[in-house]
């Protein structure tokens, strides 16, 4: 027998009873309760129909489509994500799932529901926000970065003034929403090569002047994932232009040189990674140059006694003697 009755509810009529209970709910009158139960039935139906269950196949494409296009027309998205922490543990995960699944619906080479997003980019903006809220922030990343495989959609995260907003968020006191946040940065700093490269040349100053604060946070842990991350974008081959300006500063070799002592052995490896960039340069600038010439004999010495116990790490051994002989070759610049 089915869950709710006999009477098996098409797509208009579920998404119509899902507006109005998430309506009453928004209101937060009396009927609150029942409106709560009534958005969790609500969106089990919907689940089901997209999913399927244990008894029933997912519905037709026919059915899905009526019911993407409902949503769509309804506003109902929006609405579901603007009041995600009204709506009870289950039916939260719930929302998710079907946000990821509609998100996903294909014709052809067509996504609608992105095309539909691209229309509605306050959807984006308000999911960015959930990072704010304890109680859905982790339903919300589980969104963004269904979000954030779109080039599109990771477009308009990015060059949003919210997208700010994580370096703020990758830092909150709680450990699992800090690191959900800072899997929705790194996915879209990296995920879609061209775009995340453009953005970065044309933001420089303000991405890596905040990037700057994650780099000296008191949190180990932000400094270790930010380390290793900044790593990887400046040896991204996407990133040259970007990676060319940063290692011409050199207040981001003495940032470096100063992590390659710190306490923290995970530390000092991420750093060494970043620091070879500088080393490795064949064009450095003369402040660049400089410090290093300025610091050549203990550099050598120290770099001779660096992690030897990572006998079995060729690629590191074989870095390490490179940045080695790199240095001790330095010459002061012709005329200089």
């Amino acid at each position: 027998m089915p869950l709710f009755g006999k009477s098996q509810k098409g797509p208009t009529e579920v998404v119509k009873a899902l507006k109005e209970a998430v309506n009453a709910l928004e209101k937060g009158d009396k009927k609150a309760e029942k409106a709560q139960e009534d958005v969790s039935k609500n969106l089990l139906l919907i689940k089901n129909m997209l999913y399927g269950t244990s008894e029933s196949e997912p519905q037709t494409d026919i059915i899905v489509a009526q019911l993407a296009q409902e949503l769509y027309n309804s506003n109902l998205l929006l609405m579901l994500i603007q009041n995600l922490n009204r709506i009870d543990f289950e039916g939260k995960k719930d929302v998710a799932q079907v946000f990821n699944n509609i998100l996903r619906r294909q014709i052809g080479t067509r996504s609608p529901t992105v095309e539909y997003i691209c229309t509605k980019p306050e959807i984006l903006y308000t999911l960015m926000s959930g990072y704010e809220h304890q109680e859905i922030a982790l339903n919300c990343g589980t969104m963004l970065r269904e979000c954030a495989r779109y080039d599109a959609l990771a477009k308009i995260m990015l060059y949003s003034e919210d997208f700010y907003n994580f370096f703020r968020y990758v830092e909150v006191s709680t450990f699992d929403i800090a690191s959900d946040a800072f899997s929705t940065f790194k996915e879209l700093l990296t995920r879609h090569k061209i775009l995340c490269a453009d953005f970065l040349e044309v933001n420089y100053d303000k991405v890596f002047g905040q990037y700057q604060r994650l780099l000296n946070s008191e949190n180990y842990v932000t400094r270790r994932q930010s380390l290793k991350l900044l790593g990887e974008l400046l040896l991204d081959r996407h990133n040259f232009t970007v990676m060319t300006r940063y290692i011409s500063n050199p207040d981001n070799l003495k940032l470096m040189m100063n992590m390659l002592k710190e306490r923290s052995r995970n530390i000092q490896f991420e750093a060494f990674h970043v620091f070879k960039v500088f080393v490795a340069n064949p064009n450095k600038p003369k402040p660049i140059l400089d410090i290093l010439l300025r610091n050549q004999e203990k550099l050598v010495e120290f770099l001779m006694k660096f992690h030897t116990d990572r006998c079995e790490d060729e690629q590191f051994n074989d870095e390490k003697a490179y940045l080695i002989r790199q240095i001790k070759e330095l010459k002061p610049l012709p005329g200089h």
